[in-house]
């Protein structure tokens, strides 16, 4: 029988309601103490077991790792000349033949071994590790139904941050999940040239038949201003100066996903690579939403007291009520009030095999350098471990570890569940100014054996001299008796990992004589008691 008009039209909006009803509906936002709105939420505070834990690990991990050349692979890809395009033509083909779908289908991650690496990193003394939820290639590392290009449906097809999850678990570290989504609608403009516009009926025949590229891509929009120029996205990553704006069809995606993942995982931190919260600047709507269901749900979950962290960049202070303020690879120059964390990597963000080449990792000596400065400041350090695409990490990352480790057995007590003195440090890394530049990106290893950090614990001063001093000997002016930090008496000098070392005290400064023999490589650490 012959179909008509009106029978195809019946047809198609049967069909309609169909797919309407087997689509995921949105999650709904907890309800509780917290309101989606900038007032309400000032009600949080950063839970006690966040000062003290001070260290965590970082898997920034997915599979732009699979081509090994760095950070934001997938926007480079797509950019004529841009190194990484030229890399990916010569190793891969044209963008319009191999573009990152292709990439996510050829990761398999075949020596992934959560457990393992979750054991190692709190063996170096993490006491807290991360996972990457999502970059701003759009692709969802978990069991997501509002995401139908994620780890489970392609790639792997495992479920990565649920297997980190429970490697968590196992071995008692707290979760935190990264999200970087919301930044995929300009992101990836440039792919709009090669495969960035394609849709699901494309596919038919191909390898991704029955995927739409647009969930992946989301490129079937007006062009942000100046797109073409790759370094143009910087200047529009607050969505001002001629961002193309996203569809509230795209945020509240991305809402869903979040929340979704929040709800299935349960995560004790939750970071966004994002100015504030995502979308800030052109909707604030989703950022407050996700903070209001993520602070309630806490609560909920313990007793009425919410135990979780989230964490945005670019703060102004009064953003610092509400939330944790990240440092992208940098550390304010002064102590700061409230508490905040400093993200950084040894290498790439994504891994790069040339930095493993030519030798250009972080030391571990970098490491502890930064991780003694940022907790005198009333901070925390997150580290990201470069992992390969197929899951495993290089021996010179091991190396580094196994140093880390090394120091943090010895003088580990210096550093967690401690709170800042009465200031943070001396010398002259401490007296220069060292603004930050946008979100961080001012990071410092230019110590020296006068630069001392300090923290307290109780009626103890743990005092860090950030090099071993050539002739044995240094002088902390704060503990001078004359110094304005200066009360009671010094009772006892310990060199950790050593046992006590001779001292005198005078209005210039603590003298104290180290042992002749180097006992640390990195930087020795004195704890100092006072009496009254």
């Amino acid at each position: 029988m012959k179909s008509t008009n009106s029978s195809r039209t019946l047809c198609g909006a049967v069909l309609a309601v169909a797919l309407a009803a087997c689509a995921p509906k949105n999650v709904p936002v907890e309800t509780g103490e917290f309101a989606p709105d900038w007032e309400s939420l000032k009600q949080w505070e950063c839970p006690e077991w966040f000062k003290d834990a001070k260290f965590g690990i970082w898997a920034h991990w997915g599979p732009q790792c699979q081509a090994m050349r760095g950070d934001w692979y997938a926007r480079h890809m797509y950019y004529d000349g841009h190194w990484q395009n030229n890399w990916h033509k010569e190793h891969f083909g044209d963008p319009s033949e191999y573009g990152m779908k292709e990439l996510i289908r050829d990761w398999k991650a075949e020596r992934w071994q959560p457990d393992s690496l979750v054991a190692l990193y709190k063996s170096v003394g993490a006491r807290y590790f991360f996972t990457l939820g999502q970059h701003h290639d759009n692709f969802d590392l978990w069991d997501s139904p509002y995401q139908e290009w994620n780890s489970v449906n392609m790639g792997p097809k495992r479920d990565i941050v649920g297997e980190w999850a429970e490697a968590c678990e196992k071995y008692g570290l707290p979760l935190g999940i990264s999200m970087h989504g919301s930044h995929t609608w300009m992101w990836m403009e440039k792919a709009q040239d090669y495969d960035g516009n394609l849709t699901k009926a494309d596919g038919k025949g191909q390898w991704w038949e029955g995927y739409d590229p647009q969930e992946l891509y989301a490129q079937r929009h007006e062009h942000s201003k100046g797109w073409e120029r790759e370094g143009n996205i910087h200047g529009q990553w607050g969505w001002q100066n001629g961002a193309s704006l996203p569809s509230e069809e795209y945020k509240m995606k991305f809402q869903n996903r979040v929340l979704q993942c929040i709800n299935d995982y349960d995560p004790d931190m939750l970071y966004f690579d994002d100015t504030v919260l995502p979308f800030y600047g052109c909707d604030d709507a989703v950022g407050l939403n996700i903070l209001a269901h993520y602070y309630n749900r806490s609560a909920r979950l313990h007793g009425g007291q919410q135990q979780v962290v989230a964490m945005g960049k670019v703060l102004e202070e009064h953003h610092k009520d509400l939330m944790m303020w990240d440092v992208e690879r940098g550390a304010p120059d002064r102590a700061q009030e409230k508490y905040w964390q400093t993200c950084t990597c040894i290498g790439s963000w994504h891994y790069d095999i040339a930095i493993y080449n030519e030798n250009r990792y972080k030391s571990a000596e970098q490491v502890i350098s930064m991780l003694v400065d940022i907790v005198s400041k009333n901070g925390n350090l997150l580290l990201s471990v470069p992992v390969r695409g197929d899951g495993s990490i290089d021996d010179k990352e091991m190396a580094i570890l196994a140093d880390i480790k090394a120091w943090m057995d010895v003088n580990g007590n210096s550093i967690y569940g401690t709170r800042p003195w009465k200031t943070f440090g001396e010398g002259p890394s401490a007296e220069a100014s060292r603004p930050i530049n946008a979100q961080g990106f001012n990071e410092n290893n230019n110590y020296s054996a006068a630069d001392v950090r300090f923290v307290q614990r109780g009626d103890t001063v743990f005092t860090t001299i950030m090099r071993w001093p050539e002739l044995r000997t240094c002088t902390i002016k704060a503990l001078g008796s004359a110094s304005p930090h200066y009360s009671g008496e010094v009772a006892s000098v310990e060199l950790l990992g050593y046992g006590a070392v001779p001292f005198t005290n005078s209005p210039e400064g603590l003298v104290v004589t180290l042992p002749e023999e180097n006992t640390n490589a990195i930087a020795p650490v004195l704890a100092i008691t006072t009496q009254r």
